[in-house]
């Protein structure tokens, strides 16, 4: 038997997901690690901060402020038996999807469903990452937000 949680365990803070924006939803400051960590690190990161995603920083040197990716638990389960071999740069996706911190949930969610992830890299108005917005942070909104 499942247990309905009452409305005590949500947020009576956080907006409705018509009118939250990602700032209300994201986590906040991102979990990152550098291109040639080893995947078994990045799954140690990943279930020691109970997080889906890891920002893999971006290369010495690097000029842009997109220069980085992202590894998903996807990501790390699609390697299988060859994570031991592996680091975050072999399997990391550098085509990450961004959102500032401003626009609405709605519009994240829009994000997500077009490009097919459940994970945005929330960036400041300068392009820097500052932290990540999930499908997960997405159903809390849905679940517990208020007009």
């Amino acid at each position: 038997m499942s247990r309905i949680p009452s409305e005590a365990a949500g947020s009576f803070l956080i907006s409705s997901f018509s009118s939250a924006n990602v700032a209300e939803a994201m986590r906040h400051g991102i979990i990152s690690c550098h291109p040639d960590t080893s995947l078994t690190t990045v799954a140690r990161m990943m279930a020691t901060n109970h997080v889906h995603s890891i920002v893999v920083a971006a290369q010495p040197g690097a000029d842009d402020g997109q220069s980085w990716g992202i590894v998903s638990d996807v990501d790390l389960m699609g390697a299988g038996p060859d994570a031991e071999n592996l680091t975050a740069a072999d399997v990391c996706s550098s085509d990450v999807v961004t959102v500032g911190r401003d626009e609405t949930v709605a519009h994240a969610a829009e994000l997500m469903a077009e490009h097919r992830t459940s994970h945005l890299v929330v960036v400041d108005s300068q392009g820097r990452p500052i932290g990540v917005i999930s499908t997960l942070d997405l159903a809390g909104i849905i679940a517990w937000g208020r007009g």
